[in-house]
């Protein structure tokens, strides 16, 4: 019903900032635009001597930055802090940070600007110490083009974070083009394996210009993976290792169609030098990445590998976790379509209808709209929300709406008893807790209008709006939402809708907008239906929701618009 009780998709959350650093092997911590520490590692904790709540929040050039002696460093002499405000990596090897104790530690460092995954600019800053150098394995440097270890430990802190931080596929790929060209190729190549076990070869992209540029005529299906080839990118496909290739290797007789696709890209591209990792998750080999150098004139060594293979790993958790998102979201999609019902035929009555799912959970809630015949031929129209943005919800939708049907049809009584039967019936044969609606029905009336009536369980007001741009709240009816107090006597109220005015029922997620009042999307909602009143009905919804959503909506919105003819009733 509100942001607050946004659920998302369990077991699919993405790691904080400080769970990315901790893959780190040295201190590291991140500072926001103004320089105030945001996040840090255990590593940093343990070296400076500080916990993470004596960290966070403080300046850090303040808090740690220091000359040989121990003293303050003056801003303008921190090499460190002008690299900052410049917003370029850089690095420095004889510096100094203040320990907790007091005591002055020597360091080398280097800092790169880093995406949290909040839409956050950031910064990066990893260093260690002479006495506790990087966690990680030596490796001797490959040729020319070979990061220093800090640069290496800041690349797969910042893919933890870039990749991890997101649940599209898409985004994802886009994201680790970036993060891998130009610093260790100016070639990339993403195969990856479909659910019917299809490769796709989903990424070609080069860099110009410092931005990487897609080549989707190299993209596309790829032919099946063969069981037995010693070909470099057969061999990742199948997950058996990681490799280094060249067009050489491919210049023989080719042993499979995709021998002869790696043929074809070799020569299209200019690639002198790749190196080819597989794309694992826990449960299986999802694709192959491949890093390819042909304006580089340094080939790619046996050192590099174990640096792309530890990027192609942290892809490979990126894109499980973003299909199992999308799968779940496809399944949550097809049984919202099935839950929410089609409209009825009404002679002489426009009816429009939407839902839009919130948008970072799992495509389906507790958002739902009705309309349905009456036995004394009037229509039922219903607008509800039930507590909650998840399947659970939806189920306790379903629930509702249907045990409302059977009511309305079978009590021919006013929307007000029926609405006390439902709430007195859900509290015992649901796991509904609360829901909010209004339930109403509308019947032709004299002299060409009609009559709607209708009562109000806690559901922001419907909107009334008269063909010449009039529009008011229809506020009476007004009673307190489902599952708080059963056996309550609830209101009903009447009104006569004019020839040619438009009925707006909605959910609180089209006008809430989190620190603004709900006066303020009250009135929002009210202008803009006001400026459309003459669009014809499609266009009205479409526009409504499109101007009046809030851009940082976290709910999902139900809507349904019902537009009354100009002329009498048939």
């Amino acid at each position: 019903m509100t942001g607050s009780e946004h659920s998302g998709v369990h077991g699919l959350c993405a790691p904080t900032t400080s769970e990315a650093l901790d893959a780190i092997g040295a201190g590291a911590y991140a500072v926001d635009e103004q320089g105030r520490i945001i996040a840090v590692n255990a590593r940093a904790e343990e070296v400076l001597g500080r916990t993470a709540a004596e960290l966070v929040g403080h300046d850090a050039h303040d808090l740690l930055h220091r000359d040989a002696q121990g003293q303050q460093l003056p801003r303008t002499q921190c090499a460190m802090r002008q690299a900052f405000h410049a917003g370029h990596p850089a690095q420095a090897d004889d510096d100094y940070f203040a320990r907790a104790d007091g005591s002055v530690l020597p360091i080398s460092w280097l800092i790169t600007p880093y995406g949290t995954g909040d839409h956050r600019t950031a910064t990066l800053v990893v260093f260690h110490t002479p006495e506790q150098p990087p966690r990680t394995r030596p490796q001797p440097g490959s040729p020319a083009q070979s990061l220093s270890e800090l640069q290496r430990l800041a690349l797969l802190a910042e893919t933890t974070a870039q990749l991890t931080s997101t649940l599209d596929v898409d985004e994802a790929l886009r994201r680790l083009v970036s993060l891998v060209v130009p610093r260790l190729a100016d070639w990339v190549v993403v195969d990856l394996i479909t659910e019917r076990d299809e490769v796709w070869r989903a990424v070609v992209a080069h860099v110009d210009a410092e931005a990487p540029v897609r080549h989707e005529e190299l993209e596309g299906p790829m032919p099946p993976i063969p069981e037995e080839s010693p070909m470099p990118l057969s061999r990742a496909l199948r997950g058996v290792a990681s490799a280094l290739a060249g067009p050489q290797n491919y210049q023989g007789t080719p042993d499979s169609g995709i021998a002869v696709e790696q043929g074809r890209l070799f020569r299209a591209t200019g690639m002198h030098s790749a190196a080819i990792a597989p794309i694992r998750s826990p449960r299986a080999v999802l694709g192959a990445l491949t890093l390819g150098r042909a304006d580089y004139p340094e080939p790619f060594a046996p050192v590099d590998l174990p640096l792309i293979e530890d990027v192609a790993r942290r892809a490979g958790l990126a894109l499980d976790n973003a299909r199992l998102y999308q799968r779940q979201r496809k399944v949550a999609e097809t049984m919202q379509n099935h839950l929410l019902p089609q409209m009825p035929g009404v002679s002489g009555l426009e009816m429009n209808v939407r839902y839009l799912p919130a948008p970072d959970a799992s495509h389906v809630g507790g958002d739902w709209y009705d309309a349905f015949p009456l036995a004394d031929a009037s229509t039922a129209l219903a607008i509800g929300d039930v507590v909650g943005h998840d399947l659970e919800a939806a189920a306790g939708m379903a629930q509702v709406r249907n045990m409302l049907r059977a009511y309305a049809w079978s009590q021919h009584e006013p929307p007000s008893r029926v609405v006390e039967r439902l709430d007195e019936a859900i509290v015992h044969i649901t796991d509904v807790s609360m829901a909010t609606m209004i339930f109403g029905r509308i019947e032709a009336a004299d002299e060409g209008h009609w009559q709607l009536s209708w009562t109000n369980a806690g559901h922001p007001p419907p909107l009334l709006v008269g063909r010449d741009g009039l529009a008011r709240y229809l506020s009476d009816g007004h009673g307190i939402l489902l599952g708080t107090q059963a056996g309550l006597r609830r209101p009903d109220a009447t009104v006569l809708l004019p020839p040619g005015s438009t009925l707006v029922l909605y959910t609180d997620g089209l006008i809430e907008v989190p620190g603004q009042s709900l006066d303020a999307g009250l009135n929002r909602l009210r202008q803009h239906a006001a400026a459309l009143a003459r669009r014809p009905l499609p266009s009205f919804t479409d526009q409504l929701l499109r101007r009046v959503r809030p851009a940082e909506n976290d709910d999902d919105v139900a809507l349904l618009a019902l537009r009354v003819p100009d002329g009498p009733p048939a």
